[in-house]
């Protein structure tokens, strides 16, 4: 189940740990820290840490709360957005005004949210990392439709018709 503080703490954490060097956070990297950090501790813990519900986007998954989160933490004053050039293009940037709380995050999530910020932040570049997260079920989805975390047990190459079929029915029945 969605827990929007949690989410949202997670996304603020994200952002404060990545604050001294700002640059490496934009909006590729950010969601796919997310969805790692949800999608690992799924694998580890049978449950993610947020519950956050994540679609295939043209970068990768996305999680479906990022934006009004990301407004909500900026009215706040909790995290600046800003626009930057980027090898030619625009990125946002994501810096932490204030400390995260790490409250609602217990030292197992903590732990995987650093692996993963490590992993995807200091070990990828957003190109990188967002090819890597082009994997066989982000093509198995339609844009815009939800990729389970449960899919995280599928092996590649060997997603069926039965399959699918039977991940839309988990769907509807779980809407």
């Amino acid at each position: 189940m969605f827990d929007r503080d949690k989410f949202k703490s997670v996304v603020h954490y994200v952002c404060w740990r990545c604050s001294d060097e700002p640059s490496k956070l934009g909006s590729v990297k950010l969601n796919k820290t997310l969805w790692l950090s949800d999608l690992a501790a799924y694998y580890r813990r049978g449950r993610s840490i947020t519950g956050a519900r994540y679609v295939k986007r043209q970068f990768g998954p996305v999680p479906s709360a990022i934006l009004p989160t990301l407004r909500d933490l900026e009215n706040e004053d909790a995290i600046q957005i800003r626009e930057a050039g980027h090898f030619g293009y625009r990125k946002k940037e994501y810096i932490a005004r204030t400390k995260a709380s790490l409250s609602l995050l217990s030292t197992d999530e903590l732990s995987i949210i650093d692996q993963m910020i490590e992993f995807v932040c200091d070990q990828n570049t957003a190109a990188s990392i967002s090819e890597a997260s082009h994997d066989h079920i982000w093509k198995a989805a339609e844009d815009g439709e939800e990729i389970p975390h449960y899919t995280v047990f599928a092996i590649p190459e060997q997603i069926t018709e039965d399959d699918v079929e039977w991940a839309k029915l988990q769907l509807e029945a779980a809407a």
